[in-house]
């Protein structure tokens, strides 16, 4: 990628496209990676002859994502237990001023590619609908219909109260010190009565196979991981904003890194979302090293 930064033309988009294709993909290697394919049909494109750069390379950035979604959607309708996104932890270039957090990202997923892409460039990234148009190769009037549609499907995983995040760091914080201290009447009081959690494990490491609705079944699962916390302890690594929602980085037994992202209304914590799987979260690594080596000294 080093040829990318000599290039001001790609190099200034570039943050912008690695964004639009995590919405799209909701996976930091396979946005990477497309963004990468792009840089290399850019490359191969007689760039003087451009008039509109931007709007080119949102156009392949596009329509390579949609590629990808067809073979996407076929391993997800294998893939073991809840699928979560690549957790983003932070600040970095996938940060931007939308407001698309892990709730909304999991209820793109259920969009169609064509609904998820029309949404994400008229209403997130403010293209016109012409613009949309040319880019995913529909009609204006049809990509209307479809980030109308898109529009339906995805208001109710909008936030409906917003949650500051030195408040939501707070209730992070009291989360992770009554689950993992097995204060569970504490734990209850943080929790609403319909609470979701979440666990992606993909098969490759433990994890509920299915959400666990409700406060009844959460805490009776917390019961459980409280012993397992006695006779393994969760290190923290840190707090931090995660796909925009307050959470931390922890290391938990059998020296599996998660992340854990919370999703508050109200003062209550009304959905847990919680990414193990080692594909998903590799590229944390740089918080959890100083972590890894104290484990590996004991």
């Amino acid at each position: 990628m080093d040829d990318i930064t000599t290039d001001p033309s790609f190099s200034e988009i570039r943050p912008r496209l690695i964004r639009l294709a995590y919405r799209m993909l909701g996976s930091v290697a396979d946005a990477e990676d497309v963004v990468q394919d792009a840089y290399l049909r850019w490359l191969a494109t007689d760039r003087e002859t451009i008039r509109q750069p931007a709007a080119l390379l949102h156009t392949i950035v596009t329509r390579l994502c949609l590629n990808e979604l067809k073979s996407a959607r076929r391993r997800r309708e294998t893939y073991i237990g809840p699928w979560l996104p690549e957790p983003i932890v932070d600040a970095g270039e996938l940060d931007s001023i939308d407001d698309i957090t892990l709730p909304l990202m999991i209820a793109l997923e259920r969009l169609s590619p064509l609904e998820r892409a029309a949404f994400l460039l008229h209403d997130v990234f403010g293209m016109g609908f012409d613009e949309v148009a040319n880019t995913i190769g529909r009609e204006a009037a049809a990509c209307r219909k479809l980030a109308s549609r898109a529009r339906e499907h995805i208001q109710a995983a909008r936030p409906r109260f917003l949650v500051t995040e030195a408040h939501g760091l707070e209730i992070a914080a009291a989360f992770f010190a009554a689950s993992r201290d097995g204060d569970m009447d504490r734990l209850r009081l943080l929790l609403a009565d319909d609470v979701i959690a979440s666990a992606d494990g993909g098969g490759r490491v433990p994890a509920s196979q299915r959400p666990l609705i409700g406060i009844d079944e959460v805490m009776a699962r917390h019961v459980q991981l409280a012993q397992e916390f006695n006779q393994s302890p969760s290190l923290l690594i840190r707090y931090a904003m995660i796909d925009g929602l307050p959470g931390f980085i922890s290391v938990e037994g059998g020296r599996i890194v998660q992340t854990t992202a919370l999703h508050i209304e109200q003062g209550k914590i009304v959905a847990i979302y919680i990414t193990r799987n080692p594909d998903k979260v590799r590229h944390l690594d740089e918080h959890c090293r100083e972590v890894r080596i104290k484990i590996e000294l004991n």
